[in-house]
């Protein structure tokens, strides 16, 4: 029995490693996985592996999800931007000095490009405590209301601001950020086998294209896979075309259990797509009781403490790898730490 919970999700991880534990299986992406990362370096080569956070464009991905809005912030009634016509200078207030200075603020949606999702993002109603009443938890059994407090309303805020939180006091941002994301990076190049077609990949299409690419996967690495949305998204330019976009290159099939399976099994520490929800979302029912819309992000999020990574830019990693009969490289990439958020923009490194 642990002290929060008294029967865990099946399939789940829970207790793994430890009934406090809030990083699950980045506790595997240890010293010994940044050494075999560093290991392979060869060239030196960096790729850069973030969209621009102002991609995709528009809100047509996700309604609630909005570029960032860059504001200049203020100095003696002005914008401190450097304008000619609003130039902060110091000499406006001492003419002994020279400086012209720029300063700006950011609103931003932490998860409408290139992004880290933690597990607080996504938990389930599931009884935790095995008296027949289902209650919303999180990975490990940490509690929705408690450790992941919701958003509370402030009406007389801003529009965009009356929802101040969600606020998580455990699973946040900082778990990732402290222990650092960096170690052993392996790619699955999917579009290389299925193109741009929309198809929901699954355990079998999964196993053909880790064979005939010769991909193996140990405890530990982080796993990327390549479908070329990421690429799609660049070459709209910002704005997306709401019929391809939701119709174009692979995802995981969420539904597939052996896969879900697979995924458990090969001890890959974090999941990471350049596709938006790493998994194709189901568009119908597929249980007639209640269950998962984002299977995959039940599976890895709330079971198995497995962070996923949406919208990364992989094409030209892939490419490269693919050109030289590589599937492995080194991978930093950190979160922002930002204390008590749910999720991050990411501006990952692949070196080669």
């Amino acid at each position: 029995m642990q002290t929060r919970w008294k029967q865990r999700p099946p399939g789940s991880n829970w207790g793994e490693f430890g009934p406090d534990d809030e990083r699950g299986r980045l506790n595997w992406v240890t010293p010994e996985k940044v050494r075999q990362g560093v290991a392979e370096v060869h060239e030196g080569k960096t790729f850069m592996l973030s969209l621009p956070l102002d991609y995709p464009g528009g809100n047509v991905l996700n309604p609630r999800r909005h570029p960032p809005r860059r504001f200049a912030t203020r100095r003696s009634g002005g914008a401190n931007d450097g304008a000619q016509n609003f130039v902060y200078s110091t000499s406006r207030d001492n003419p002994m000095h020279t400086d012209v200075v720029c300063d700006d603020m950011v609103l931003l949606t932490l998860q409408y490009s290139t992004q880290w999702d933690t597990f607080a993002h996504v938990g389930s109603h599931f009884d935790a405590d095995a008296d027949g009443h289902a209650e919303p938890v999180f990975y490990n059994g940490w509690r929705g209301g408690e450790d992941i407090v919701p958003a509370s309303v402030n009406p007389s805020a801003e529009p965009w601001a009356q929802f101040e939180g969600p606020q998580a006091k455990r699973l946040g941002l900082e778990n990732m950020a402290t222990h650092g994301v960096q170690g052993r990076g392996v790619m699955i190049d999917l579009h290389a086998h299925f193109g741009r077609e929309r198809r929901a990949v699954g355990y079998d299409d999964l196993m053909r294209v880790l064979e005939a690419d010769r991909v193996h996967i140990e405890r530990g690495d982080m796993v990327c896979l390549h479908t070329g949305f990421a690429q799609v998204l660049l070459e709209m330019k910002k704005r997306p075309d709401p019929q391809l976009i939701h119709h174009t290159c692979s995802g995981l099939d969420g539904r597939d259990d052996r896969l879900l399976q697979w995924i458990s099994d090969s001890g890959l520490a974090v999941l990471i797509a350049d596709n938006y929800a790493v998994e194709l979302i189901p568009t119908s029912l597929f249980q007639p009781v209640p269950h998962a819309s984002l299977p995959l992000h039940a599976h890895c999020l709330f079971k198995n403490g497995i962070h996923l990574g949406e919208m990364w830019y992989l094409s030209a990693l892939a490419h490269w790898l693919r050109t030289h009969q590589r599937q492995r490289f080194l991978l930093t990439a950190p979160p922002l730490h930002l204390p008590g958020a749910v999720g991050s923009p990411a501006t990952p490194i692949a070196t080669v």
